[in-house]
């Protein structure tokens, strides 16, 4: 096997471990009953509207063939020959197809306008559900496969609120109506062209299981693709730096494969109900020319009831071909649904107790009693940790690659609860506070700054919406970020692209300065936010971090110990336990773990 091979197997070992997994749960009319929840804000608008104009095209069509049949050929034509009243009747017909042309016209409009309606409805409560689960829900999972159920599940369902609801009724009723017509027209007949319909039943659900199956690997194949394709286009410069074109290419054709196959075998195993009903039409009809042929000789039945029935007989197979379609469609949403419903039905584990405190003011007093955290139960980042942060003081975490400094960030913003021992600012356990009053009060800058796709003034205002323009710019001025934003071709209105492409990583990180600072946050969290920058923009940032937090609890986590000379308080992290704790000139005089990371650093600056 080729190294090329090998590697992409790897990668596809990696990728078959997702959490994308085949939902193994029987049909159940209850996930599609939950699915017409979303129908229901729309049973006094469009819904009535839609099922009128159904039922009024659904009895012009059952009309239509009697009148032809029994009307036309046995009263009109064979028994009074009256030419007049056959003008008459074909002027009366053409009334109801002019009539039902303008039903289904008004019918498609408004199944539509009810079908997008529930699918915005449906997208809408997905992300917003998204939005407020917790960090765990997104550690185990990727971009692209939550992407997959907010917008390509729910679009697979658009077909069966647009057209399924109502066609479904509208198949029923024909269907009901057409065998109510053809035994009181002729039972004998009726019956005979009828007993095929057991053994097609009976077939159709032996392909249930196997449809619904394939549809939900067609989704998670899906959702894969997607996933590769986000993580390609988000590190194609990773990809480039180190020539691996070939084997990501390789990766994406055999993932584009799997999606082709799956979609291949669901499209193959739902196209055997067609021609099962086909072949039930072809049977029916070598029975209604044989045995109404022979009731026609026996005087059992008139031309015209023969004529009705063949009408009917092509309009019979026809809504049961659509309810067979319909019944794919209803696997297709049972898959997705099956997959949103996954997510709606994820809890969030950091939510909000009932009569949750809330912070009207945050003095930014923080303390950390015996505080232990596991990220998986499994391995502790952090053991019996307890610190003591003073309102307004500055604190410096330092310390190795997975000591825990950033785990204790992620604790005072309550992404996560401690496994052990409590959290606490002002007194109050972060558990029994409402979390949008308390992190409204803390801003936090990561190394990663992003950037959304929109100006540089809407960038800068996100983290204060209600900010004027001069506020923004002011936040701007006070970080040093003015002067490079005044060089850009239009300013603060110049567009930038999601991540900010067209900024230098330190220009980022100077707007997500002017963005935290915008906030006006009590606790200021500086997660490596100074590591993108370089050793002159440091100099002004280190300035502007005066300003920024002069007044406001700060805890700054960093490697470059340069910038946390000044931190009233700094703690030195191994393994999740606090190893020293001191100020800078504290340390150095111990000259312990602090002194001698300080050092390294040093001579790295010299070599």
């Amino acid at each position: 096997m080729t190294q090329e091979k090998q590697n992409t197997n790897r990668h596809l070992t990696r990728f078959h471990y997702s959490t994308e997994q085949v939902i193994e749960k029987p049909f159940n009319w209850k996930q599609i009953w939950r699915l017409l929840t979303y129908v229901k804000p729309y049973t006094k608008t469009y819904l009535p509207g839609a099922f009128i104009m159904m039922l009024l095209s659904t009895v012009i069509r059952l009309a239509v063939p009697i009148l032809i049949g029994k009307v036309a050929i046995d009263i009109i034509i064979v028994e009074k020959k009256d030419t007049r009243l056959l003008i008459y009747l074909v002027l009366a017909i053409t009334l109801l197809y002019l009539i039902n042309y303008i039903a289904n016209i008004y019918r498609i409009k408004w199944v539509n306008l009810l079908g997008q309606n529930v699918i915005y409805d449906l997208r809408k409560h997905l992300f917003t559900h998204v939005q407020k689960l917790s960090h765990r829900f997104f550690d185990s999972r990727s971009a692209g496969s939550i992407l997959v159920r907010i917008m390509n599940d729910t679009n697979s369902l658009q077909d069966i609120f647009t057209n399924g609801i109502i066609n479904l009724l509208m198949d029923i009723i024909t269907l009901a109506g057409i065998i109510m017509i053809l035994f009181s027209l002729s039972p004998k007949l009726a019956l005979a062209i009828m007993i095929v319909l057991p053994l097609m039943f009976y077939i159709s659900t032996r392909l249930r299981r196997d449809i619904r199956r394939s549809w939900q690997h067609v989704r998670i194949q899906q959702s894969r693709m997607n996933s590769h394709l986000n993580e390609s286009i988000q590190g194609i410069r990773i990809t480039q730096a180190f020539a691996q074109e070939d084997e990501n290419i390789a990766y994406f054709n055999r993932v584009n494969t799997d999606n082709f196959n799956s979609w291949r075998l669901a499209t193959k195993k739902s196209a055997k109900f067609r021609p099962l009903v086909e072949l039930s039409n072809a049977i029916g009809t070598v029975i209604l020319i044989t045995y109404g042929a022979y009731l026609i000789l026996q005087q059992d039945i008139f031309v015209g009831t023969f004529v009705s029935f063949a009408f009917f007989l092509g309009m019979f197979w026809e809504p049961i071909s659509r309810l067979g379609q319909m019944y794919n469609q209803l696997l297709m949403a049972m898959a997705s649904s099956e997959r949103i419903f996954e997510y709606l039905d994820e809890k969030p584990i950091i939510h909000n107790k009932k009569n949750a405190y809330k912070f009207d003011h945050m003095d930014g007093h923080i303390t950390f009693d015996n505080v232990q955290f596991s990220y998986d139960d499994e391995r502790i980042a952090l053991q019996d940790i307890s610190l003591n942060i003073k309102a307004g003081e500055t604190v410096a975490l330092v310390g190795h690659t997975g000591s825990g400094k950033s785990t204790i960030a992620n604790l005072i913003s309550r992404f996560y609860d401690p496994t052990k021992g409590s959290v606490k600012i002002d007194g109050h356990d972060l558990r029994d506070t409402d979390l949008r009053s308390m992190r409204s009060h803390i801003s936090v800058v990561l190394q990663e700054t992003f950037i959304f796709s929109g100006t540089i003034m809407e960038n800068i205002r996100f983290g204060r919406p209600t900010a004027t323009d001069e506020e923004v710019i002011k936040a701007a001025k006070v970080v040093g970020a003015h002067n490079f934003i005044q060089r850009l071709p239009y300013g603060y209105d110049t567009e930038v692209e999601e991540r900010g492409s067209i900024l230098s990583a330190g220009e980022r990180q100077l707007l997500s300065f002017a963005r935290a600072l915008l906030a006006n946050p009590t606790i200021l969290i500086l997660d490596e936010a100074t590591a993108s920058i370089d050793t002159e923009t440091e100099v002004m940032i280190q300035q502007a971090l005066k300003r920024l937090l002069k007044g406001r609890t700060a805890i700054i986590i960093a490697h470059r110990l340069s910038t946390i000379r000044e931190a009233d308080q700094i703690y030195v992290l191994e393994n999740g336990h606090i190893l020293e704790s001191g100020n800078h000139q504290q340390l150095m005089d111990q000259r312990g773990e602090y002194f001698r990371l300080v050092k390294s650093q040093f001579d790295m600056l010299q070599a």
